[in-house]
């Protein structure tokens, strides 16, 4: 394959991008050489149905990860990052429609929809390029100013891109087809410088403020696998199509390991994120709860033994972890004796032995 800057006819000849059919010299597009086989549901012919299926798994996977990102209250980052993985589920969601010709490309929308799909993949590599400085603490995490900040660079870089793209797919003003110059930088240039800003961030992060070096794990199996997709899809996709009698193609692989490497930036922020367990709020109603009745009744008789085997904790209504002081939690009582132990009956009193004897009771 041969790529031209500014020119999208050696790149289309190869990959089957959503914007392959508005581009090309001859103003009809320009078809990979091969291309993956479809499939007849219905009346309804489905375009790369294998991707498809990726698109899917990517969407369900998404949710599943912002969901724990919601889960983390007190995480750093925890508002910027989730915005970098609800704009990819949107993309996925938009990529399956374009690619399996759900919205065909002969429709007269199909352009609108690609500028928009550009847009957003465009806003997306920004967003994830802006919380690589999250972490520097350059404007605190979760306040206005650093929300506002991401959502109106985003919102810039996606009105940009989007004119950019309907007006290269429309020619309008000095933009065309043939010579989409523009959108040729947006597309293939600024997604790999963001990536590559996002990921030397990161490791000056880890260096310089990180005790642990796990975290450069994730970096790098993320890095790989972005640079993995990048090859399959641009060098070796028609070897791919070709030695697999067009069932699959080189998008398949470039949508799942892209995937992975979206997974691999969620497995990176959890790990260098540490949730405040003191304000954090559990979904389950009484985490320490005691369940048998008679050390309920032995840990909460005021003037009684407390159980070694019993819970501290009352057994009434939960309440935050370290929301409540010591003496609400042990009933009032001293939390250390003089001799060492936990006050008159606590651990290590002059009346508790182990094993347990009669005397002891």
């Amino acid at each position: 394959m041969t790529i031209t800057f500014g020119s999208f006819d050696g790149v289309c000849s190869t990959a089957a991008l959503v914007i392959c059919p508005l581009m090309g010299t001859s103003g009809e597009g320009v078809e990979p050489t091969c291309y993956s086989r479809n499939v007849q549901i219905g009346q309804t012919l489905i375009f790369q149905p294998s991707t498809c299926f990726v698109h899917i798994v990517a969407i369900i996977m998404t949710a599943i990860m912002i969901y724990h990102i919601r889960s983390k209250y007190t995480a750093v980052g925890r508002k910027e990052i989730v915005m970098f993985f609800w704009m990819y589920m949107v993309i996925e969601l938009l990529a399956m429609f374009l690619d399996s010709g759900i919205i065909p490309t002969s429709n007269v929308s199909y352009p609108w929809f690609a500028a928009g799909y550009t847009g957003l993949v465009a806003a997306a590599y920004c967003c994830l390029l802006i919380n690589g400085f999250v972490g520097f603490q350059f404007a605190e995490d979760g306040t206005p100013l650093s929300l506002w900040l991401l959502r109106l660079c985003c919102f810039a870089v996606f009105g940009a891109s989007f004119f950019i793209a309907i007006a290269t797919f429309k020619s309008f003003v000095s933009f065309s087809p043939t010579k989409p110059i523009a959108l040729f930088v947006i597309y293939l240039i600024w997604p790999i410088l963001c990536v590559a800003t996002y990921t030397i961030l990161q490791l000056v992060l880890v260096f310089r403020t990180l005790d642990d070096r796990w975290p450069l794990g994730d970096i790098i199996f993320g890095i790989s696998f972005y640079a993995i997709a990048q090859v399959l899809l641009f060098a070796f996709s028609v070897t791919i199509c070709d030695a697999i009698k067009h069932y699959l193609d080189g998008l398949f692989f470039f949508t799942l390991c892209v995937l992975l490497s979206v997974m691999m930036v969620y497995k990176y922020w959890d790990s260098i994120t540490r949730e405040d367990l003191e304000f954090s709020v559990g979904s389950k109603a009484a985490v320490w709860e005691v369940k048998d009745p008679l050390l309920t009744a032995s840990a909460t008789t005021p003037g009684t033994d407390y159980e070694e085997d019993a819970s501290s904790y009352h057994a009434g209504a939960a309440s935050l972890v370290g929301g409540v002081s010591g003496t609400q939690y042990y009933g009032g009582k001293q939390a250390y004796g003089a001799q060492g132990g936990y006050g008159q009956g606590g651990y290590g009193g002059a009346r508790r032995a182990y094993p347990p004897t009669s005397e002891g009771y």
